[in-house]
């Protein structure tokens, strides 16, 4: 048996073609692009995401000699658009979760909840992001563009372009920021009470659930046969989660990408005032009977991105990067980079923060700025790891990391360093994808249970990165009299516009 996963991502779109026991036969990879318009808003085109969707299966699909036995899909959390129940067609483009359109009406929602209450309903904080504030923007824009539509995530999109069922998982049923984690059902009173109705949101049910079956033989041409089940498995970061095995209480998934997140797994029990004030989010997990907490670094990935570009007149490659931290010292900088070039996220979450670099010298080169910077956000991933333990979340014994930044060893060898903790870096080529497809075999049959999947799956050739003590006391003075304290003042002072 063969399992099919679709991943839509912030800025690529994969596809990854699965033996049981999760190897990967097939891959592609194709770029996601968004658009600006006029006045300033990012998008993307539906149309457009979907012819990339069918390449990237057409690609993995090609030459295969096993036939598809279930699809998952996953994708990015709070990004969305508008179609009609009726006849299918696009109401809205995809507005896409860092998209900031919706900051007004995210104010104008804050004023109609009480922000406890609300949080252990939702296991969220008002955001600017969520499914919510970019439905009422429609309905601002033209009052007419909700009667008779669905708002879909775009793992529910794909699925209802391959099946012609709407439908949702859990986990980013949440993100809409209308969806009770506790009772696990849409909340139709908060709903109401914006004048919208509660038809307009999809069936929500746990995570790799079949939303429907390959709808037509029209799909032969891209290896899909009619009759195949076709499941959202849900939030990505909680997909790459489960690939990595990071699901036992301590363990901890941190997905490093364009964004960063920490990710681990608790029994399902209700929220309280604690959970609350530690800053992070809480959602329903891809397991039942399970609840997630995440935090995120908005800009760790996104800052290599960022300083890649400036500091060449070609984008620096990654080869050049490791080349130049091949040559740097390896000892911390003393220089402090703060990655909040998107504001920052968990456990202080602001918006209005900004990203710096303190404690630079003529003396410090373009390697000193790189280290510097992957050493900013290791001290970020240290801030997120020591609110976890001291809020009483758990005590965090076993730190999975995945995504494209492991493949960059100074930087795991520096996240290391800092937060004093060995790195398991799974032999696994493309977590979020693997774990997509394993929701989606768990839901659809394929596998009976967690403990068939842990015993399948192979755990060969994963790497342990060990903490340097030499570095560790240093990095350890660094962040406790230099990052945290210097943050504060930083964080106050842009919460004035300049």
């Amino acid at each position: 048996m063969s399992l099919l996963a679709i991943d839509i991502g912030t800025t690529h779109i994969k596809a990854g073609f699965f033996k049981q026991d999760g190897e990967l036969l097939q891959l592609a990879i194709y770029q996601n692009k968004s658009y600006q318009n006029e006045q300033g808003s990012f998008y993307y085109k539906p149309d457009e995401m979907w012819d990339i969707v069918t390449k990237a299966i057409q690609h993995v699909t090609t030459s295969q000699n096993d036939s598809v036995s279930c699809i998952g899909i996953t994708s990015m959390a709070e990004s969305g658009l508008l179609i009609d129940s009726e006849t299918g067609s696009f109401r809205s483009d995809v507005i896409p979760w860092f998209d900031r359109r919706t900051e007004r009406i995210s104010t104008q929602i804050e004023k109609e909840l009480n922000p406890l209450e609300h949080f252990q309903k939702t296991g969220l904080r008002n955001n600017y992001k969520h499914g919510l504030a970019k439905v009422l923007w429609l309905k601002q824009q033209n009052s007419d563009a909700l009667r008779g539509a669905k708002w879909l995530s775009t793992s529910d999109f794909i699925a209802y372009m391959l099946t012609g069922k709407m439908g949702t998982d859990y986990t980013l049923a949440a993100r809409t920021f209308s969806f009770r984690i506790d009772h696990k059902n849409w909340d139709v009173p908060w709903i109401r009470h914006f004048g919208l109705h509660e038809s307009l949101f999809p069936e929500a049910r746990p995570s790799g659930t079949k939303v429907g079956e390959i709808a037509s033989a029209d799909f032969d041409n891209i290896g899909l046969k009619k009759g195949i089940p076709v499941a959202v498995a849900g939030h990505d970061h909680i997909c790459a989660a489960l690939a990595v095995g990071a699901v036992k209480p301590g363990f901890v998934s941190d997905s490093v990408g364009t964004a960063e997140t920490l990710v681990g797994a608790f029994s399902e029990r209700a929220l309280t005032l604690k959970d609350y004030e530690s800053g992070f989010n809480f959602g329903c997990h891809a397991l039942p009977n399970t609840f997630f907490w995440m935090g995120a670094i908005q800009s760790s990935g996104g800052s290599v991105e960022w300083l890649r570009d400036l500091l060449s007149t070609d984008v620096l490659s990654y080869e050049d990067i490791v080349a130049r931290l091949d040559e740097t010292p390896k000892h911390p900088t003393g220089i402090l980079y703060y990655p909040y070039l998107a504001g920052s996220g968990s456990p202080y979450a602001d918006s209005n923060a900004k990203g710096a670099f303190i404690g630079l010298t003529s003396r410090h080169g373009k390697g000193d700025l790189i280290r510097a910077l992957l050493e900013g956000t290791a001290y970020e991933f240290e801030h997120m790891k020591q609110a976890v333990e001291s809020f009483g979340i758990a005590k965090i014994s076993k730190v999975f990391a995945a995504g494209g930044g492991t493949k960059n060893h100074h930087w795991m060898q520096i996240k290391a360093d800092v937060s004093n903790c060995s790195l398991t870096i799974p032999s696994i080529q493309e977590a979020t994808l693997l774990g997509a497809a394993i929701i989606a075999g768990l839901g659809c049959g394929i596998y009976k249970d967690e403990k068939e999947i842990a015993r399948t799956l192979s755990r060969e050739k994963w790497v342990e990165i060990i903490p340097n003590e030499k570095n560790y006391p240093k990095y350890r003075e660094l962040f406790a009299d230099g990052y945290l304290p210097l943050q504060k003042p930083l964080r106050s002072f842009y919460q004035k516009e300049w």
